[in-house]
């Protein structure tokens, strides 16, 4: 698969300036350094991919699915992209946009449980 890098990139420029609102939401717990003192991009492009929130230094990305992402073609689109990232050595957790909207405190702990540099403490309170 040949990576078309300049239009990624503009790809992910935009939709910098357009989180969906559950993106969002979550991007606020994950900015500056919040979570565990880890730095997380958003929109960041992998390849031919571009990635909701990154976090290179742990090679996590982490993905917030909305509502389109229940058709059967969706799932086996995501599937394709899930294998291409971790073939290139990346780990893949996701969320769906009602699990963020619910619960943003939850899904920021998951998330913490994933990175191998937060202690217990950063784990817990976030």
């Amino acid at each position: 698969m040949k990576d078309n890098v300049p239009k990624t990139r503009a790809f992910a420029k935009h939709l910098r300036k357009d989180l969906p609102n559950a993106e969002y939401k979550l991007w606020q717990g994950l900015r500056g350094r919040q979570l565990a003192g880890q730095h997380f991009r958003r929109q960041h492009p992998i390849g031919p991919y571009v990635t909701d929130f990154t976090c290179v230094k742990e090679r996590l990305v982490v993905e917030v699915d909305g509502f389109g992402h229940v058709t059967e073609e969706k799932k086996l689109r995501d599937e394709k992209w899930t294998e291409y990232l971790q073939a290139q050595e990346w780990r893949v957790i996701r969320f769906n946009n009602l699990d963020v909207f619910e619960d943003v405190e939850n899904v920021l702990e998951a998330i913490a449980g994933h990175l191998s540099t937060a202690t217990e403490a950063e784990r817990i309170n976030g």
